[in-house]
């Protein structure tokens, strides 16, 4: 089928150039940066005004370098999930062989784009109480609150990535000693020239969450929302808690999700049959499936919205380049044999995530590819290709949650009912899952490789646990970079504060150790 796309491809629209997403300032990335700049006083007036500013922060999570590409690839294309094709384009080259630095494009962009997202809650956040303020009937008020709710979630959904990538793993006994990021509270005013503690980080995140979760409780959600909801500040908090060590935490935040009746784990029931895009052969379609192919599932919590002409980064690119010739597929990266190995044969997952097909390069590479993100088919109808909406909250995550918070506490039955569940749902026989003192460390790192691969979290993973890795060459490898291995405690694992930043007039920055 692709094939035969072809010749329609070259006879309309052979190249849809994607959307110019957001730039990041080569100033200070704590600056405002001119066309975000608003004179106080000249801000939100009017219940329209409030919602424009609303829509500006949704907005700025669509860019290319957070959740729809740097964010969520750079992380799992730095650890150990993926290896580099022989004459790939070099795309995202200096991460996989751990070529990290203060000036690296990428990493900068990361850091700048989450910054611009909390500058615009901060615009929100600086003007809302006087908003409110003038408003004289219910209805209103109510709304506003539910949208100051979401601008608070929003708001520590940034900081909580910023914390992840930019800080060392937290440890209880020495976050009030280690460093956090700088904490941005107001949009007008000095701007932070330091930074703060982590656990000063972490407790601000926190309490942006429980503010989220108080104004939002009453608010309506559901499934597939693409705004930040009550479930959504629970499903940070559990996150939040699982990487702050605060086991009871996790587990109270990630139970609220999972006995939510609003969420489902998507199953390997077939719901549909149909010719794949992909291979142009029939297929069998799973409610896996359908959470990829088109972007609509019982258990994603929030995720960030495209349409047709409005969009933001293309997750699968780098790992199909299908529209190189729209022939053949060029990927820069395919997944390591150990990360396919792992999946049972009836784990619905590995055909909703790999197919098997041949590439064009000139060694002959036939390997299983990720097509997780070949694209949403409403797109891929319009000749956009590898263009997903990005589900940064699953509830799959929340079962991964729980029943390691569980282990961490030695209730090992709640951590293999928890597991067991996310199995069943996720293979079509039967499967189930036995934790232990001695395996369940394993067992939940391999499921969290299983499902959650390539969304963002291995590096933060193996930062958390003190685990290092160590790749294994394998078919059409690039030979440098396949044999890297890495110490658990490389400082790498940190990235380091862009150096803008550090060398910005009057800054008091600190680097990370090691940069």
């Amino acid at each position: 089928m692709l094939r035969e796309m072809k010749n329609m491809i070259y006879n309309t629209l052979k190249k849809v150039a994607l959307l110019s997403c957001m730039t990041v300032a080569l100033s200070s990335c704590l600056e405002k940066v001119p066309s975000d700049a608003i004179p106080e006083g000249e801000g939100m007036k009017t219940f329209n005004d409030a919602e424009q500013t609303l829509t500006g922060i949704y907005a700025a999570y669509m860019s290319s370098s957070l959740y729809s590409g740097y964010l969520t690839l750079l992380p799992d294309i730095q650890a150990d999930l993926v290896h580099a094709v022989q004459g790939n384009s070099n795309t995202y080259g200096n991460i996989w062989q751990w070529d990290i630095r203060p000036t690296n494009s990428e990493i900068t962009s990361v850091y700048g784009s989450l910054y611009r997202v909390i500058g615009r809650c901060n615009f929100y956040l600086d003007q809302v109480g006087d908003l409110r303020d003038s408003f004289t009937d219910d209805e209103s008020i109510t709304y506003l609150d539910y949208y100051t709710g979401g601008v608070y979630c929003a708001r520590a959904m940034a900081y909580s990535e910023l914390v992840k990538c930019f800080c060392k793993a937290y440890d209880p006994a020495t976050a009030e000693n280690e460093l956090g990021v700088a904490i941005d509270s107001t949009y007008f005013g000095q701007k932070p020239l330091k930074r703060s503690t982590l656990r000063e980080s972490y407790e601000f995140v926190i309490r942006d969450l429980k503010k989220a979760e108080e104004l939002l409780e009453d608010a309506p959600y559901g499934y597939s929302s693409p705004y930040f909801t009550y479930a959504a500040a629970n499903a940070i908090h559990a996150r939040t808690a699982l990487y702050m060590q605060d086991w009871d935490d996790a587990i109270k935040y990630s139970t609220r999700l999972i006995e939510d009746e609003a969420y489902a784990l998507s199953t390997a029931a077939t719901y549909t049959t149909g010719v794949s895009p992909i291979t142009g052969a029939q297929k069998a379609y799973s409610y896996i499936d359908y959470m990829w192919t088109n972007d609509l599932s019982t258990e994603v919590i929030w995720m960030v919205d495209y349409t047709i002409t409005s969009y933001g980064g293309a997750l699968g690119q780098s790992f199909l380049n299908f529209n190189n010739d729209y022939v053949y597929f060029y990927p820069d990266y395919v997944p390591s044999q150990w990360v396919l190995d792992l999946y049972a044969g009836n784990d619905a997952r590995y055909g909703a995530y790999f197919t098997t097909l041949p590439t064009g390069y000139a060694h002959g590479l036939t390997w299983p590819l990720l097509t997780k993100y070949f694209g949403n088919e409403e797109f891929i109808a319009n000749i956009i290709f590898h263009v997903s909406k990005p589900k940064p909250l699953r509830l799959g995550e929340q079962y991964l949650i729980r029943a390691e918070a569980y282990c961490m506490k030695n209730q090992f039955s709640q951590a293999s009912a928890d597991l067991t569940s996310l199995l069943t749902a996720r293979h079509s026989g039967n499967a189930s899952a036995s934790l232990n003192a001695s395996n369940w460390q394993e067992a939940i790192s391999q499921e969290r490789v299983k499902e959650l691969y390539m969304e963002g979290f291995r590096l933060q993973d193996l930062k958390r646990w003190n685990m290092g890795f160590e790749r294994t060459p394998q078919t059409a490898a690039q030979e440098e970079g396949s044999s890297l291995k890495r110490e658990a405690g490389d400082y790498r694992f940190v990235w380091p504060i862009p150096q803008n930043d550090i060398e910005a007039p009057g800054s008091q920055i600190r680097q990370n150790m090691g940069y």
